[in-house]
């Protein structure tokens, strides 16, 4: 599977913004999918997942209540909504696709940058 984001750019504090991770070359409800973080030197972090056959989701403790991962089937498309941005949250985004199931993401797509200005 090949996965591509989108969505990313220079937003305000309590500002919201859609990634997108399109898929192709496979179809994500085979995959375990993930939306992953990087900060400024900072590690990786899991932001979201789901588990696309039946929708079951998680969320870091730094984005639940703020961020929602969703996925839309038909359009082979991974979302996370992002609302009440903030400065912290700035990052490069990117989605993974387990398909093992084992929370090893194996393939990647380019990150796109989120940067939330105070």
């Amino acid at each position: 599977v090949q996965l591509q984001a989108s969505g990313g750019g220079l937003v305000q504090t309590g500002d919201s913004l859609r990634l997108s991770c399109q898929a192709s070359r496979g179809t994500i409800n085979t995959y375990y999918m993930g939306w992953f973080r990087q900060a400024p030197g900072k590690e990786r972090e899991l932001v979201a997942s789901i588990l696309v056959s039946d929708s079951s989701a998680f969320n870091a403790d730094s984005v639940k209540g703020r961020f929602t991962i969703s996925r839309d089937n038909y359009k082979n498309t991974v979302y996370l909504q992002m609302n009440s941005l903030k400065p912290e949250d700035t990052a490069v985004y990117y989605c993974a696709a387990d398909s093992n199931y084992d929370s090893v993401f194996d393939y990647w797509g380019r990150g796109t940058l989120v940067t939330v200005s105070s």
